[in-house]
């Protein structure tokens, strides 16, 4: 009897921490705002908005810091009316998450509208997003590269593939459906592996022919149809330098927006001792040639960090 009690006791401890817990009570609201086109739109009034022009976010400089402004409704209203087509604009806007208040957060892409005007009204510049991703702090890069890869998404995917016609997003921009076809596209992001292959002892770095001097990496590739992490990571150290995997371990992930979506899946990779002679992929444009390092020199190029 003591034995069922402590069992439901813990099921009950439980349920309530879930139902009071910040993070799980945020991502059902995020979740009724991708669900429920009229509730988002009236979050759409009360949230706040991060300004972008043709994919590059818009930073302001305050002394040495490099701020990323959270514009509100009525402040992005101010500056659409200057292009009378307040209203118009503010539906291209995409959901990109909330704080723990419950203040939803939208992306907004102004880059049929004049950068310069917008520009001088707020203070601030438009900034490529891999130059801003070194200045602002690291929870703004994250919501930044999220927010870019998902405006590209929606920016791409204006057509059906079945039909060619006009698809219609949401007002959150979860996704976007063809009203002929009924076919709904949802966001989408590519598995890329990256790997830092090892003989227990020394690590192997690659370099493209386009990279500037002294500068290495782990070996990378993008997961084919049908592969699961570790055939993708067999593959393309074996494709890239020749070399057969013993095991390998998961170590980090990291979304990655550059040249679109995509997950990068770190891992180590082992391979054996006795057979590590390098054989580069013959192909120079994929490999141009690979060198063997210690561990700590890795770490003191810092090579073993995701880019």
């Amino acid at each position: 009897m003591a034995a069922v009690y402590q069992a439901l006791n813990r099921r009950v401890s439980s349920l309530v921490c879930r139902l009071h817990s910040t993070y799980v009570r945020k991502m059902r609201y995020l979740n009724q705002l991708k669900e429920d086109d009229s509730l988002c739109r009236q979050a759409q009034t009360s949230g706040t908005f991060y300004l972008f022009h043709n994919l590059s976010p818009f930073l302001q400089k305050v002394r040495k810091k490099y701020l990323v402004p959270q514009l509100s409704a009525a402040e992005m209203k101010g500056i659409l009316e200057k292009f009378q087509e307040a209203e118009q604009w503010i539906e291209k806007s995409v959901l990109i998450g909330c704080s723990d208040e419950h203040r939803p957060c939208f992306a907004l892409d102004l880059g049929a509208l004049d950068k310069s005007v917008i520009e001088s009204e707020l203070q601030g510049s438009f900034t490529d997003l891999r130059k801003a991703l070194f200045v602002v702090d690291g929870k703004d890069s994250s919501l930044l590269a999220s927010a870019q890869s998902l405006l590209r998404w929606h920016d791409s995917h204006q057509y059906c593939s079945k039909t060619g016609q006009p698809t219609q997003k949401n007002p959150a921009g979860s996704k976007r459906v063809c009203r002929t076809s009924g076919v709904t596209y949802y966001p989408q992001m590519s598995p890329v592996v990256i790997t830092l292959v090892s003989n227990g002892s020394r690590c192997l770095l690659a370099r493209q022919p386009s990279f500037p001097p002294g500068m290495f990496t782990a070996l990378s590739g993008f997961c084919d149809l049908g592969e699961n992490v570790e055939e993708a990571v067999r593959r393309e150290v074996a494709e890239e330098v020749g070399l057969e995997v013993e095991s390998l371990r998961y170590s980090a992930s990291q979304h990655w927006p550059f040249p679109s979506s995509s997950l990068i899946i770190a891992c180590h990779a082992l391979v054996g001792a006795q057979r590590s002679e390098v054989h580069l992929f013959l192909n120079p444009g994929i490999v141009c040639y690979a060198i063997k390092f210690s561990y700590q020199d890795c770490f003191r190029m810092g090579t073993c960090k995701l880019l």
